[in-house]
Parts: structure tokens; C-alpha cells; sequence
């Protein structure tokens, strides 16, 4: 079985965390350069893993100001 791609492990990594409320609404993710460290992963991985948070509506991003978490019940499924 093929290892799970590195912007899907840490995608779900920080998904996990807004579920178990590690983080919040509003919280501002690290910046790019930081999760690069954090992960030992290339710039353009960190930029897959903000691309699809912010289409599954994880988390907003605003050019010069960084990405921020958004309210869980707009994005999880209710059980």
C-alpha cells in the first residue's frame, strides 16, 4: 500500500487538530516557512496543504495576513 501523499498527512494533521479544538475559530495558522520546518517538507507542500483546507472551508486565507481557522460546523459533518 502507498504512503499517504505529505500535504494529505499533514492536511489531516491540522484538521485533527480544529476537531479536538487544539485549534480555534479565528487561530492563525504558522506561516509557510514555519510548517516547512515543522514537517521537513517542501514550500509547494505546505502550499497543497492550504489549498485544500481552504477548499474544504477548513480555514480562510487573506493575502498579508496569513490563513485562519474557520468555524467547524461549516465544514464537518454532523455525525
Amino acid at each position: 500500500m502507498p504512503a499517504m501523499p505529505d500535504y494529505l498527512r499533514i492536511s489531516n494533521a491540522i484538521m485533527d487538530d480544529v476537531r479536538s479544538g487544539k485549534l480555534k475559530p479565528g487561530d492563525k495558522l504558522p506561516s509557510i516557512a514555519q510548517l516547512r520546518v515543522r514537517y521537513r517538507v517542501g514550500a509547494s507542500t505546505i502550499q497543497q496543504v492550504y489549498i485544500r483546507l481552504e477548499a474544504l472551508e477548513v480555514v480562510d486565507r487573506y493575502q498579508g495576513k496569513g490563513v485562519f481557522v474557520t468555524d467547524p460546523s461549516t465544514w464537518l459533518r454532523k455525525p
